[in-house]
């Protein structure tokens, strides 16, 4: 059953870095109809919409009560609030190709506060795959002729801050499936998220005077298809799985698979905008995949001595 699980998690993995990989083609159409904010505030508003429904109706049982909620505002503050807030206000002050970059190192991030907080450790060989998947996206955007401006320096730092703030989450809330589920994690999330940027958004349109244009961008059938994929499929459903993923593996683990989702986007852009897909690509896409199943298998034995364990100490308690 254990093994189960966690055959399960690492199809989500998988099916969360191939959503996120195509979240930024419908970013790209969504941001061609409203502002970063207004985008953001539709897109945690579908999201938190639609899993109101089963939480009304009782499908989904959510109860917060004797739980450390002041952990999970925390979480919250780091991703959703964090992470999307600093990367709007960073792609201000540099470019998506210096983002793709610096996010392309949040695996290591996440394993350096994962050995920290979470006491997780890793064999040389599982670093050095973390390090060839990182390179492996850095080498297709350097051969693509991108690079980091050190001009850009304000924009630089606040996008490395998304990288801690997406490794700080990913830590914290391995930590917090001992007290809350999925579903009550994930609900919390996308309702700040939805409140927050709600209050930002509206704030600024009425300091403005551009309330009406707040509205505008739900005339465009295009726009709302795009916001139900960015707040449904992009935030709800790849919460949720990461939310499952992190009670059945470690964080250092999961991390490693978000870069996958630049295979995936260079797969959109060829598919969808005709973008062209050279040899480098495919090197760089080999050196992402071959890092990303060594980091899991080369753990994969440590992993399985570790539940041998597990049933002593339940029974123990019992």
């Amino acid at each position: 059953m254990q093994q189960k699980g966690l055959k399960l998690a690492y199809i989500l993995a998988v099916l969360n870095a191939a959503i996120i990989g195509f979240s930024f083609l419908f970013t790209k159409v969504a941001l061609g109809h409203a502002g970063p904010l207004d985008t953001l505030t539709f897109r945690f508003a579908a999201s938190f919409l639609v899993m109101s429904i089963p939480v009304a109706f009782g499908w989904v049982k959510i109860s917060y009560r004797g739980k450390p909620i002041f952990k999970a505002l925390l979480l919250a503050s780091m991703y959703p609030l964090g992470f999307f807030t600093l990367q709007v206000f960073g792609l201000q002050h540099a470019t998506s190709a210096e983002g793709g970059i610096l996010y392309a190192f949040t695996p290591v991030v996440t394993m350096i506060i994962a050995s920290i907080f979470l006491k997780e450790t890793t064999t040389l060989l599982q670093k050095l795959c973390i390090f060839l998947s990182v390179f492996g996206v850095v080498f297709i955007f350097v051969m693509k002729g991108s690079s980091i401006n050190l001009s850009n320096m304000t924009g630089i730092v606040l996008l490395f801050l998304t990288c801690i703030a997406f490794a700080g989450y990913s830590v914290l809330a391995r930590s917090l499936t001992k007290h809350f589920s999925p579903a009550e994690i994930s609900y919390l999330m996308m309702g700040i998220g939805f409140a927050t940027f709600l209050v930002i958004s509206l704030t600024g349109h009425v300091s403005n005077g551009t309330m009406g244009e707040f509205f505008k961008p739900l005339s465009s059938g295009t726009f709302v298809l795009s916001a139900l994929y960015l707040g449904v499929i992009a935030s709800l459903v790849t919460t949720l799985a990461s939310n499952y993923i992190l009670s059945k593996i470690e964080a250092s683990l999961m991390s490693v698979f978000a870069n996958l989702s630049t295979i995936v986007s260079l797969a959109a852009g060829a598919i969808f905008l005709g973008e062209e897909i050279t040899v480098y690509h495919w090197i760089g896409s080999a050196l992402i995949i071959a890092g990303v199943i060594g980091t899991n298998r080369l753990g994969r034995k440590k992993a399985a001595a570790i539940p041998a364990t597990v049933p002593l100490s339940k029974s123990a308690k019992l």
